[in-house]
């Protein structure tokens, strides 16, 4: 962790996960991005106009997401904290609401992953730290 000095909330050097269906043998991010902090989860994907293909979002921990002011859909995968698969909702639209309370995390994908890879409900996840995105 890096504490700026005129900031409250600790800061990080993001890393990213390699996500993989373990169950299905399928890749479902090449890139995913951590969002475990106050900060990171409440702005989430906001701000963005598109999640590119391979890219993702793991949010950490959560049980619900909105897609309040996102120009685009999304594909959600809630995890319990072993990393399993407890729910799959495909092509959440703007402004519209997901939750699932039995679970510990959250990832958030294009639309069409969770077909494209056949993720079903008490799939197995793994994740593996990528490292360190370099800084242009």
């Amino acid at each position: 962790m890096i504490r700026f000095p005129w900031s409250k909330e600790r800061s990080r050097v993001p890393e990213w996960l390699h996500v993989r269906n373990e169950t299905r043998g399928t890749t479902l991010a090449e890139r995913a991005d951590i969002a475990d902090s106050p900060a990171s989860r409440r702005h989430g994907l906001l701000g963005r106009k598109v999640l590119d293909e391979g890219e993702g979002l793991w949010i950490v921990p959560c049980q619900a997401v909105h897609c309040w002011g996102m120009q685009f859909a999304i594909d959600v995968i809630y995890l319990d904290r072993k990393r399993r698969v407890r729910k799959v909702t495909p092509n959440l639209k703007p402004w519209r609401v997901s939750l699932s309370l039995t679970s510990n995390s959250v990832l958030e994908l294009p639309v069409g992953t969770i077909e494209r890879t056949g993720t079903r409900r008490g799939d197995q996840l793994r994740f593996d730290f990528l490292g360190r995105p370099k800084l242009e």
